[in-house]
C-alpha cells in the first residue's frame, strides 16, 4: 500500500490540484489529509475538491480546521489574534451545514499499517496536541516528551510548514510540510509513504495561482499571494521564530 500525506493545505487549491497530480502518477492507494484544509482563501472549492476524489481519502482535524467549526457554531474561543478573527469567520461564513457536519467527524489522530514502514501515526502538530511546535532544531528530550507513549514506529506530523525527518529514540518522526503555505523555496510540500519514506516537492504555476488568490474575497488576498505563495518567509527565520515558542 502507498499513501499520500498531504498537511497544512490552507484553501490553495492551485497548489493541491499540482500535488494530485503528481499523487495520481505515484499511484497511491490512500490520502491522508493531515489537518488544516483552512483557512484559506478558497475554502468550499478545496474541501469540495478533495471530498470528491477518487481515491480512497481520510481525514485528521487540525487547530484551523478546529477554529473554523468553532467558529460556525458561534463560538469564540479566545485563542485566536485579533488580525485573524475577520479572516476566521470570512471562512466559517464560506461554508455550509454539511461541511460542519463532515469536519466535525474528523478525528485529531489516525494510525495506519503501511507494507514497508510499519505502524504509522498520523497527527497534525504532535501526538497530544494540535498546536506544539517543534523543528529539526528542537531538542530531542523536548520532542521526547510529546512523544511519551507512542507505539508507532513512525509518527507523520505537520503544522510548522517545514518538512523534516529525524530519529528520537526507536522513533522516526516525519514531518510532510506544507501543501499551501510553505516556508523556504515556493513550491507545494507532501509525503509519499511505502514501502519507503519519500519527502516530495511540487513545483506549479505560482504567478497563475496568485491571480487565482487574488480574484476570491478572501480578507487577506493580497497578503497570502504575495508572501504565502510567490515568496514565503524563509526556513532560517522561521526556525528563528519558532525557537522561541517550541516545545518546552
Amino acid at each position: 500500500m502507498r499513501v499520500a500525506a498531504l498537511y497544512d493545505i490552507h484553501g490553495n487549491l492551485p497548489a493541491l490540484e499540482a500535488v494530485l497530480e503528481d499523487v495520481r502518477r505515484a499511484v497511491v492507494d490512500r490520502i491522508v489529509v493531515g489537518g488544516d484544509v483552512l483557512p484559506g482563501p478558497m475554502p468550499r472549492e478545496t474541501l469540495a475538491y478533495l471530498l470528491a476524489l477518487e481515491i480512497p481519502t481520510q481525514f485528521i482535524r487540525g487547530n484551523g480546521d478546529r477554529e473554523v467549526l468553532s467558529r460556525m457554531a458561534g463560538i469564540d474561543t479566545g485563542t485566536i489574534p485579533e488580525r485573524f478573527r475577520p479572516v476566521m469567520q470570512w471562512v466559517a461564513d464560506e461554508l455550509e451545514p454539511e461541511h460542519e457536519r463532515v469536519m466535525s467527524r474528523w478525528p485529531a489522530t489516525l494510525d495506519l499499517e503501511i507494507p514497508g514502514v510499519g505502524d504509522v501515526l498520523f497527527c497534525h502538530a504532535t501526538p497530544r496536541n494540535d498546536t506544539e511546535i517543534f523543528t529539526r532544531l528542537t531538542p530531542e528530550d523536548r520532542v521526547r516528551r510529546a512523544l511519551a507513549g507512542v507505539q508507532a514506529s513512525l509518527v507523520v506530523c505537520g503544522h510548522t510548514h517545514m518538512q523534516f525527518d529525524r530519529m528520537i529514540d526507536g522513533t522516526r518522526v516525519v514531518n510532510a510540510g506544507s501543501v499551501g503555505m510553505p516556508f523556504g523555496e515556493a513550491a507545494a510540500y507532501w509525503l509519499l509513504l511505502g514501502p519507503d519514506v519519500e519527502l516530495r516537492r511540487t513545483a506549479y504555476d505560482l504567478e497563475q495561482a496568485a491571480a487565482r488568490i487574488r480574484a476570491t474575497d478572501y480578507p487577506q488576498a493580497e497578503e497570502y499571494a504575495a508572501r504565502d505563495v510567490l515568496s514565503p518567509p524563509s526556513e532560517q527565520e522561521i526556525l528563528e521564530r519558532y525557537s522561541r515558542v517550541e516545545l518546552i
